[in-house]
């Protein structure tokens, strides 16, 4: 683990222009920078980074955050990794915690593991360029395949000779390891002898995300009944085949723009369609798509497109990965190309736009596809029918979100139509596989509870009925109290994220000159516990975490939380700091000559408005509480009980609503 002096040193190193500008051309406009966003296509720059506020912030698509925040964004780094990449540019020593010897050893292992591919890379990059062999057998077979030099270089395409120790030579003469040279599958040992494995190929390095080689895949240029097409790097410490996708490293950025993610099954697939231009693409080498795979898709996009021959392998392989990524949330379609063709034959055929508009013009909704194609395989036959529509209806169950329930019940109705069935039979059967699906709960919470209410006061001899002494709560003369109001409640979140607003960026400011107490001090004596308060899940970790390193003796930097490792907290800091109104009410004291809400001491009377009206939440909710139990309950003493507290509860309301300055509750 990175130790935190180690991301304490970066931190104060960060410039967020100079890493934003390492991926965005910025120009100067005003106090900030502007340059087109990198997240979205847009022709007008609306992406503005502020140096002083240590922010970004794209006003098209609302992307948002800080510099690390930025790395993982346009990277797709996870925090870890942004780190890294930081320290590597301003060359600070990353620092790590003593870990157990064997987690050390994997990390030594898949370091070792790397640097062996980084090696084998390069090697096999210079043998296909510089040597007689590799230019005629390796860069021969490219350019047949009509690959640009370009574009060989861009995915570092390489060659290895048609020699038993060739690489393994130079590579032990290197100082590499033969037990790490075995694991990374580019040696193998025979009869104690060490020999080149992909001998006589043309190699395909497979990136991770970051641009690092995990293997190789290598293919052989002469027919051989002995030796397969393909032989692929075995999985080890650093290559798990299950979660990599080829090209997704030279893929990413245009995945991300164009919100769609294009599936093909081999590596001449991807490198053919990037030369073309169509740069959104990944392969998945043949295999059958895993769950791993499909959620590196989501990180980028939530719209997949699979390409794959229009032969019954192709369809079928199509189909595999079908329920998997609908369960992922995943938006489906497929494109089948003409049979006898793949996407690298038929890109080079009919060109780039012709090949853009094939796709366009004939993706299909997948969950139909697989419908027609099943329909076409089962014919006449009733058994195979009836196992169709349980087929399809456990398809369409997986569509569970809240969100996608219109789109559910779309598939419902046009399956029903084409299936011939009643669509309310489809819909019990998809329920039930819902049913079946998901755990079981109590569904109704009120079921085994009293309705309440209550027949009036019991009669009384000497003394006020209730309705007497309480008329407010009988009104119209009636017998039973009034029902506690559904909308009691305020549940906008905006004084919880003005009350991180306020400690971030005055909890060190004196709230109190006499008793010299901070703003931090002031609310954290308060008798409520805010975080119980709050409703919100991230204001409450920052509210929890500020409130530890507060009781340690020290106020937190905002740099804790704008920094943050947990990019959901990092991210809604950078938004809750963005606070465009404070310059425009600047604007208005100038212009005419009124007292806007950050003068000097405007962070006193926010302070008092937001705890108080965070109190006052909390009061609602027992006052709606306690009028609950009221309407609910015979007990005569307990009525009374409940009546006296409502009064004292609402006192307090408006003692509360005259510190906050507005009549909050009526």
């Amino acid at each position: 683990m990175i130790t935190q002096n180690t991301i304490q040193q970066i931190l104060h190193r960060i410039d967020i222009i100079d890493v934003v500008g390492a991926f965005v051309k910025l120009k100067k406009r005003g106090a900030n920078y502007m340059g087109l966003c990198p997240f979205h296509n847009e022709k007008s720059p609306s992406f503005t980074v502020s140096g002083t506020k240590e922010i970004y912030k794209c006003f098209g698509c609302g992307k948002s955050g800080n510099a690390i925040n930025f790395v993982m964004e346009h990277e797709k780094y996870s925090y870890v990794e942004a780190i890294r990449w930081l320290a590597q540019r301003y060359q600070v020593e990353i620092e790590e915690t003593e870990v157990s010897p064997e987690v050390k050893q994997r990390q030594q292992m898949a370091d070792s593991l790397f640097i062996i591919n980084n090696f084998a890379r390069d090697y096999f990059v210079k043998t296909l360029f510089e040597t007689d062999e590799g230019q005629n057998v390796g860069l021969s077979y490219f350019e047949e395949r009509g690959f640009s030099e370009e574009i060989i270089r861009k995915f570092q395409l390489g060659y290895a000779l048609n020699l038993r120790e060739a690489f393994v030579r130079e590579a032990q003469h290197k100082g590499y390891n033969l037990e790490y040279l075995q694991k990374t599958g580019l040696v193998t040992v025979r009869n104690d002898q060490p020999i080149d494995n992909y001998r006589g190929r043309v190699i395909f390095p497979i990136h991770n995300q970051s641009g690092k080689v995990l293997g190789f895949g290598a293919r052989i240029l002469v027919k051989s009944d002995r030796a397969p097409k393909y032989i692929n790097s075995p999985e080890n410490d650093i290559y798990v085949k299950s979660k990599v996708l080829y090209g997704t490293y030279f893929a990413r950025h245009a995945i991300d723009k164009l919100d769609e993610c294009l599936l093909v099954e081999g590596y001449t697939d991807v490198i053919s369609l990037h030369q073309a231009g169509i740069e959104n693409v990944v392969a998945s080498s043949g295999t059958s798509l895993t769950t791993d795979q499909l959620r590196l898709i989501k990180k980028y996009t939530n719209n997949l497109t699979i390409l794959y021959d229009g032969d019954n392998a192709g369809i079928k392989a199509a189909l595999r990965g079908l329920d998997m990524a609908i369960e992922e949330g995943l938006n489906v379609k497929l494109a089948l190309v003409p049979d006898k063709e793949d996407p690298d034959s038929y890109v080079r055929k009919i060109g780039a736009e012709a090949f853009r508009q094939f796709i366009a013009d004939n993706k299909q909704d997948f969950i139909l596809f697989k419908l027609h194609v099943s329909m076409k395989e089962a014919g006449n036959d009733s058994t195979r029918k009836s196992q169709l529509v349980n087929e399809i209806a456990e398809t369409i169950a997986r569509i569970d979100k809240v969100e996608d329930f219109t789109r559910q019940q779309d598939y419902i109705r046009q399956c029903s139509q084409l299936l011939k069935i009643d669509e309310e039979r489809l819909v019990d059967l998809v329920n039930k596989f819902i049913r079946d699906r998901l755990s079981k709960q109590a569904l109704n919470e009120q079921s085994g509870k009293k309705k309440g209410g209550f027949d009036g006061p019991p009669p009384t001899e000497d003394g006020p009925s209730l309705a007497e002494m309480y008329p407010e709560y009988f009104p119209d003369g009636a017998e039973t109290p009034a029902a506690p109001s559904e909308n009691i409640f305020n549940t906008s979140e905006r004084q919880e994220r003005e009350l991180i607003k306020i400690l971030l960026r005055f909890g060190d400011k004196v709230f109190d000159e006499e008793q010299k107490t901070t703003v931090a001090d002031y609310i954290f004596h308060l008798p409520y516990d805010f975080e119980s308060l709050s409703e919100n899940e991230i204001v409450k970790r920052i509210l929890r975490e500020y409130k530890e390193a507060y009781d340690q003796g020290s106020i937190p930097d905002k740099k804790m939380f704008l920094y943050h490792p947990d990019n959901d907290v990092a991210r809604n800091v950078a938004i809750i700091l963005e606070d465009k109104e404070a310059e425009l009410s600047a604007a208005w004291k100038e212009r005419f000559e009124i007292k806007t809400v950050y003068g000097d001491d405007a962070f006193r009377r926010d302070t008092i408005s937001a705890t108080n009206y965070l109190i006052i939440r909390k009061i609602q909710k027992l006052i709606a509480e306690n009028q609950q139990e009221m309407s609910s309950t015979e007990d005569y003493e307990a009525q009374i009980r409940c009546l006296e507290m409502d009064k004292h509860l609402k006192q307090i309301m408006k003692e509360l609503t005259e510190g906050v300055g507005t009549v909050i509750f009526k």
